[in-house]
């Protein structure tokens, strides 16, 4: 028997139902769900454990990787600084990062880069872990490199290589990192749960990664051309690597995000409603406005389904994210994800750590935001 726990308001016991339901049917080891509405708490559960054995209770402040989920907390750090004025997004790359204006990316703006379009996806030779362990080696790769594609011209997901390429173009501008910016905006200044990495003051409460059954690239892309291979299988990834000391040390700010549910739900209600936490600006209506306003749109060169990107953040093109067309927010591998509604003020999220199998859609999400939604549009 699974023990969920945590506060659920009574208007929302049905998506505690949900939520029980997906450890008897769906597969969940250790997971949480939390709804947030305009910085106020309507849902944040929790239940089942930390381990495969499941020895360990999964708790109220249980970290787990969240994978692509880190890219909307990317996005919103670059929000910050374009509120700020630091930069803008139509801002060139080059006028920041001018060794990156060469092999025709020299017309790259932030918001380009940012919404996949920079032709930069993955590494044109091969890769090991090791090199994207190395965020300031891998940039001065990917600077160096000839785009997959001429830049603006489509989108093509840049699972890893977002978020290096994001971080060194926030350090030239701004000069933090995305992992110090996250730690002294988000976690010190708005009091966010949220790490990129896991420190080691946090490992006690870092739940492992539990792999899928063999999932491999071949299932979701029987034919993966030279794009997708760069994208998603330069250097090879598997689930496990989420549980080695030099993944959790390392910054990626596209995927070694670590954060709670809870808190994530709040940092999205309050992009979706005031641009702030408890008084604390993150960034004003107008800036939340240009970093969801889609930048492209159609079917995905990567992911090879139609897909809307932001600066930074998916947009809600497929009803992924509720029935709001203007939600924004970003999915992980294996089934997590955050997203905001400005039409509602909800702030929803979902972490676990038994990865599912597919690509896009899990069963478990899909059923915790329908029926969220099936209350909260009464």
């Amino acid at each position: 028997m699974i023990r969920v726990e945590g506060y659920c308001d009574d208007r929302f016991a049905p998506v505690k139902d949900v939520f029980e339901e997906n450890f008897k049917s769906h597969g969940d080891v250790g997971a949480s769900v939390a709804v947030f509405r305009r910085g106020e708490p309507l849902i944040d559960l929790w239940g089942g454990h930390l381990d495969a054995d499941r020895d360990e209770p999964w708790t109220k402040d249980t970290l787990v990787n969240i994978w692509s989920t880190t890219k909307g907390i990317t996005a919103t750090c670059f929000a910050m600084a374009v509120d700020r004025g630091v930069l803008a997004y139509e801002d060139k790359v080059t006028e920041y990062w001018p060794e990156f204006g060469v092999a025709g990316k020299d017309n790259v703006t932030v918001a380009m880069l940012l919404s996949h379009q920079a032709g930069l996806c993955g590494f044109r030779d091969p890769a090991a872990l090791e090199d994207i362990f190395d965020n300031d080696a891998a940039a001065e790769r990917l600077a160096a490199a000839e785009p997959f594609w001429t830049p603006g011209t489509q989108s093509g997901y840049h699972a890893v290589t977002m978020g290096v390429l994001a971080s060194r173009l926030l350090q030239l501008a701004e000069g933090r990192t995305i992992a110090q910016f996250v730690d002294d905006e988000l976690r010190q200044g708005l009091g966010l749960d949220i790490f990129i990495g896991a420190p080691g003051s946090e490992r006690s409460r870092v739940s492992d990664i539990l792999a899928p059954a063999d999932v491999e690239l071949d299932d979701h892309l029987p034919t993966p051309n030279a794009v997708q291979i760069a994208a998603l299988a330069n250097p090879p990834m598997e689930p496990a690597i989420a549980n080695l000391p030099e993944w959790r040390t390392a910054e990626i700010p596209s995927g070694n995000g670590h954060a709670t549910a809870r808190s994530l739900a709040k940092l999205y209600s309050a992009l979706a409603s005031d641009g702030a936490i408890e008084g604390r600006s993150i960034a004003s209506n107008e800036t939340i406005k240009q970093a969801t306003s889609p930048q492209i749109e159609g079917v995905d060169a990567v992911l090879s389904i139609p897909t809307s990107w932001g600066c930074g953040f998916m947009l809600n093109s497929d009803g992924l994210y509720g029935t709001s067309p203007g939600a924004f927010g970003h999915s992980g591998w294996g089934g997590s994800f955050a997203f905001g509604d400005p039409d509602t003020g909800l702030g929803i999220a979902y972490t676990m750590n038994h990865m599912g199998a597919e690509l896009a859609g899990d069963p478990r999400g899909i059923s915790l935001v329908q029926a969220i939604y099936s209350i909260a549009a009464r």
